[in-house]
Protein backbone atom coordinates (compact mmCIF):
# COMPACT_ATOMS: atom_id res chain seq x y z
CA UNK A 1 0.00 0.00 0.00
CA UNK A 2 2.78 2.53 1.17
CA UNK A 3 4.07 1.99 -2.65
CA UNK A 4 0.74 2.50 -4.09
CA UNK A 5 0.25 5.71 -1.88
CA UNK A 6 3.69 6.57 -3.43
CA UNK A 7 3.13 5.99 -7.09
CA UNK A 8 -0.07 8.27 -6.45
CA UNK A 9 1.77 11.23 -4.79
CA UNK A 10 4.30 10.92 -7.79
CA UNK A 11 1.40 11.05 -10.19
CA UNK A 12 -0.11 13.55 -8.71
CA UNK A 13 3.19 15.52 -8.58
CA UNK A 14 3.83 15.37 -12.02
CA UNK A 15 0.22 16.03 -13.21
CA UNK A 16 -0.43 18.84 -10.20
CA UNK A 17 2.93 20.80 -9.35
CA UNK A 18 4.13 22.93 -12.54
CA UNK A 19 7.07 24.26 -11.64
CA UNK A 20 9.84 22.34 -12.32
CA UNK A 21 8.42 23.11 -15.86
CA UNK A 22 8.04 26.49 -15.46
CA UNK A 23 11.27 26.79 -14.03
CA UNK A 24 12.61 24.70 -17.29
CA UNK A 25 11.15 27.03 -19.00
CA UNK A 26 12.41 29.92 -17.32
CA UNK A 27 15.95 29.02 -17.85
CA UNK A 28 15.57 28.46 -20.96
CA UNK A 29 14.52 32.47 -22.04
CA UNK A 30 17.64 33.21 -19.54
CA UNK A 31 19.95 31.31 -21.80
CA UNK A 32 18.39 31.72 -24.88
CA UNK A 33 18.27 35.98 -24.20
CA UNK A 34 21.40 36.52 -21.86
CA UNK A 35 23.64 33.51 -23.24
CA UNK A 36 22.84 32.65 -26.70
CA UNK A 37 22.52 36.84 -27.56
CA UNK A 38 25.25 38.20 -25.71
CA UNK A 39 25.66 41.67 -26.01
CA UNK A 40 24.14 42.23 -29.00
CA UNK A 41 20.79 44.31 -28.03
CA UNK A 42 22.86 46.66 -25.82
CA UNK A 43 25.11 47.31 -29.22
CA UNK A 44 22.29 47.82 -31.12
CA UNK A 45 21.23 50.17 -28.67
CA UNK A 46 24.67 52.26 -28.71
CA UNK A 47 24.33 51.93 -32.37
CA UNK A 48 21.39 53.70 -32.52
CA UNK A 49 22.17 56.35 -29.64
CA UNK A 50 24.73 57.35 -31.56
CA UNK A 51 22.88 57.99 -34.46
CA UNK A 52 20.50 59.90 -32.64
CA UNK A 53 23.04 61.82 -30.85
CA UNK A 54 24.93 62.32 -33.96
CA UNK A 55 21.23 63.34 -35.67
CA UNK A 56 20.79 65.87 -33.34
CA UNK A 57 24.36 67.33 -33.57
CA UNK A 58 24.05 68.23 -37.02
CA UNK A 59 19.74 69.01 -37.61
CA UNK A 60 19.10 70.64 -34.98
CA UNK A 61 21.01 73.91 -35.42
CA UNK A 62 19.28 73.94 -38.88
CA UNK A 63 16.30 72.65 -37.77
CA UNK A 64 16.79 75.92 -35.50
CA UNK A 65 17.38 78.16 -37.47
CA UNK A 66 14.04 77.08 -39.96
CA UNK A 67 11.86 76.93 -36.91
CA UNK A 68 13.05 80.66 -35.98
CA UNK A 69 12.31 82.08 -39.55
CA UNK A 70 9.39 80.42 -40.44
CA UNK A 71 7.65 81.83 -36.51
CA UNK A 72 9.31 85.27 -37.52
CA UNK A 73 7.37 84.99 -40.94
CA UNK A 74 4.12 83.73 -38.95
CA UNK A 75 4.94 86.38 -36.60
CA UNK A 76 4.72 88.68 -39.31
CA UNK A 77 1.61 87.55 -41.08
CA UNK A 78 -0.21 87.43 -37.62
CA UNK A 79 0.63 91.25 -37.07
CA UNK A 80 -0.49 92.21 -40.60
CA UNK A 81 -3.67 89.99 -39.95
CA UNK A 82 -4.41 91.75 -36.48
CA UNK A 83 -3.90 95.53 -38.30
CA UNK A 84 -5.90 94.39 -41.13
CA UNK A 85 -8.62 93.28 -38.43
CA UNK A 86 -7.97 96.16 -36.36
CA UNK A 87 -8.96 98.65 -39.89
CA UNK A 88 -11.69 96.17 -40.99
CA UNK A 89 -13.35 96.93 -37.26
CA UNK A 90 -12.38 100.33 -37.26
CA UNK A 91 -14.47 101.06 -40.52
CA UNK A 92 -17.21 99.16 -39.42
CA UNK A 93 -17.55 101.27 -36.35
CA UNK A 94 -17.36 104.51 -38.67
CA UNK A 95 -20.08 102.81 -40.56
CA UNK A 96 -22.26 102.28 -37.43
CA UNK A 97 -21.35 105.54 -36.29
CA UNK A 98 -22.21 106.71 -39.83
CA UNK A 99 -25.35 104.82 -39.78
CA UNK A 100 -26.41 106.20 -36.12
CA UNK A 101 -25.63 110.08 -37.47
CA UNK A 102 -27.52 109.55 -40.43
CA UNK A 103 -30.40 108.12 -38.18
CA UNK A 104 -30.06 110.89 -35.49
CA UNK A 105 -29.91 113.45 -38.77
CA UNK A 106 -33.18 112.29 -40.44
CA UNK A 107 -35.22 111.85 -36.63
CA UNK A 108 -33.48 115.99 -36.45
CA UNK A 109 -34.97 116.41 -39.69
CA UNK A 110 -38.54 115.02 -38.66
CA UNK A 111 -38.32 117.32 -35.26
CA UNK A 112 -37.14 120.22 -37.23
CA UNK A 113 -39.91 119.67 -39.25
CA UNK A 114 -42.43 119.17 -36.39
CA UNK A 115 -41.30 122.67 -34.49
CA UNK A 116 -42.10 124.73 -37.98
CA UNK A 117 -45.47 123.23 -38.35
CA UNK A 118 -45.94 124.06 -34.40
CA UNK A 119 -44.75 127.62 -35.06
CA UNK A 120 -46.62 127.92 -38.57
CA UNK A 121 -49.78 127.03 -36.22
CA UNK A 122 -49.01 129.16 -33.40
CA UNK A 123 -48.48 132.06 -36.15
CA UNK A 124 -51.61 131.52 -37.76
CA UNK A 125 -52.90 131.43 -34.30
CA UNK A 126 -51.61 134.78 -33.29
CA UNK A 127 -52.86 136.01 -36.46
CA UNK A 128 -56.15 134.91 -36.04
CA UNK A 129 -55.65 136.66 -32.53
CA UNK A 130 -54.40 139.34 -33.89
CA UNK A 131 -56.89 140.13 -36.58
CA UNK A 132 -59.85 139.53 -34.11
CA UNK A 133 -58.31 142.38 -32.03
CA UNK A 134 -58.15 144.69 -34.67
CA UNK A 135 -61.25 144.35 -36.01
CA UNK A 136 -62.43 145.16 -32.77
CA UNK A 137 -60.38 147.84 -31.89
CA UNK A 138 -61.33 149.11 -35.52
CA UNK A 139 -64.55 148.37 -34.84
CA UNK A 140 -64.80 150.18 -31.37
CA UNK A 141 -62.48 153.21 -32.89
CA UNK A 142 -65.39 153.67 -35.47
CA UNK A 143 -68.05 153.36 -33.34
CA UNK A 144 -65.92 156.35 -31.07
CA UNK A 145 -65.39 158.40 -34.04
CA UNK A 146 -69.08 158.04 -35.05
CA UNK A 147 -69.84 159.14 -31.62
CA UNK A 148 -67.63 162.40 -32.08
CA UNK A 149 -69.21 163.11 -34.92
CA UNK A 150 -72.46 163.18 -33.26
CA UNK A 151 -71.40 164.84 -30.37
CA UNK A 152 -68.99 167.21 -32.74
CA UNK A 153 -71.28 170.73 -33.42
CA UNK A 154 -69.43 171.43 -36.97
Amino acid sequence: MDKIAQDVGDIQSRLLDHRPVINAEIRYIVTEFEEKRGHRESRLLENLNKMVVEANDQMLPTNLELINRQLSDVSKRLEAANHMANRVQQRELEAQQSAQLQTNMERLKDEWAEFLKEQQRLKEKVDEEHAKEVKELSSRYCEMKKDLTKSSPL
